[in-house]
């Protein structure tokens, strides 16, 4: 099982925010992608699916404060540019994580 470097996942999500503030175009969602830039979860929803879901994943989100961060600031921004950060991350490992969270995160 390939270990999650959840850290990691945080300072591409971050970076890729900071290069959207500059002002980027509107991307359109991928269908795969609509459940993660059109989710309504709010962070503590997101978290409490990513504990009850994914312990090990979890765990090491828990202990990373910029990964805590990254999904604060994911949350918060518009669908405009998550559909930018969803389609950057699409092909990482953790994409298969992410997409179980925004599918099920509305029931926590």
């Amino acid at each position: 099982m390939m270990k999650l470097s959840l850290t990691r996942l945080a300072i591409a999500i971050a970076g890729l925010g900071l290069s959207l503030t500059a002002g980027a175009g509107i991307a359109s969602a991928d269908p795969a992608l609509d459940p993660i830039v059109n989710t309504t979860c709010t962070y503590p929803q997101a978290v409490a699916a990513l504990n009850a879901e994914n312990p090990e994943a979890a765990a090491q989100f828990n202990a990373s404060p910029p990964a805590q961060s990254a999904l604060r600031q994911f949350l918060a921004a518009p669908p405009s540019r998550r559909a930018v950060m969803a389609q950057q991350i699409q092909g990482s490992p953790y994409f298969g994580v992410i997409q179980q969270i925004a599918a099920t995160c509305n029931n926590y």
